[in-house]
C-alpha cells in the first residue's frame, strides 16, 4: 500500500509541475495572443459586473 501511495504522490508532484509550467507559458510569456483576445472578448478577464433583475409574477 505504501508503494502505491508513493507513486501517487510522485504523479501529483509531476502534474503540479506541468500545470505550473503550462500556466507560465500561456499567461506570462503570452505564447498564444489569440487566447488572450478570446478571454477578453468573452469577458472573463475583466472585473465587470452586470446587475441581473429577475421578476416573478405572483398569483
Amino acid at each position: 500500500m505504501k508503494f502505491i501511495e508513493r507513486i501517487l504522490i510522485k504523479l501529483m508532484i509531476v502534474q503540479l509541475f506541468f500545470l505550473l509550467l503550462a500556466q507560465l507559458f500561456l499567461h506570462e510569456m503570452n505564447l498564444f495572443p489569440e487566447l488572450k483576445q478570446i478571454t477578453e472578448y468573452e469577458g472573463v478577464g475583466k472585473d465587470n459586473f452586470t446587475e441581473v433583475i429577475e421578476t416573478f409574477h405572483g398569483r
